[in-house]
């Protein structure tokens, strides 16, 4: 048997409707067997939708309203992509402080596909190295981030990678990471 290396850990998910189901469902069940507590936060209460790619996924409850928590009820963030989720996530100011707030108390953060616009608008990515869907490369570019296309790509306790493909390594790294905990040189 595994040992539950996260235990004692809270983890959020943050997603609203049109989230790539797989890179909410395989993370979420990675780190919730490996003995942490998942919650679910949205900007909205009820159910979410998830898209497998293009086509109407599953609903999933949500457990907390992104104006009702703060990072520190968390030890760590993740965000999963899907074009629709981060697109109107970044435009909602409690989720942008949400993330941004991560990188204030240095907390892993782990963000794939189309996620990493959340750390564009939360103003996080300047310096640091980070990978994506490869149509953000530009936009991460622009806003300072160094660009790499590599399946996962870690730098001071941000974990991101490109797409569902790269599951399991996000999910391999995003767990030690979280079991590492905070990383003092992580900065906004």
């Amino acid at each position: 048997m595994k040992t539950k290396t996260l235990q004692n850990k809270t983890v959020a998910f943050l997603v609203t409707d049109g989230f790539e189901q797989v890179e909410l469902t395989k993370p979420w069940d990675a780190i919730k067997n490996a003995g942490a507590n998942v919650q679910l936060v949205s900007i909205k209460s009820g159910k979410v939708q998830g898209l497998r790619h293009d086509e109407k996924g599953d609903q999933f409850p949500v457990d907390k309203v992104v104006g009702d928590v703060s990072a520190s009820d968390y030890d760590a963030l993740v965000l999963p992509g899907g074009v629709f989720n981060p697109d109107a996530l970044r435009v909602n100011d409690e989720a942008v402080d949400f993330v941004r707030d991560f990188f204030k108390q240095h907390k892993p953060v782990a963000s794939i596909c189309h996620g990493p616009w959340m750390l564009i608008e939360a103003g996080v990515v300047e310096g640091r190295r980070l990978t994506s869907w490869p149509s953000l490369k530009t936009d991460l570019t622009n806003a300072g981030a160094i660009w790499s296309d590599e399946e996962c790509v870690c730098d001071q306790g941000l974990v991101t990678s490109r797409c569902p493909d790269d599951l399991p390594a996000f999910c391999e790294k995003a767990i030690e990471e979280i079991a590492e905990g905070t990383h003092a040189e992580q900065s906004v």
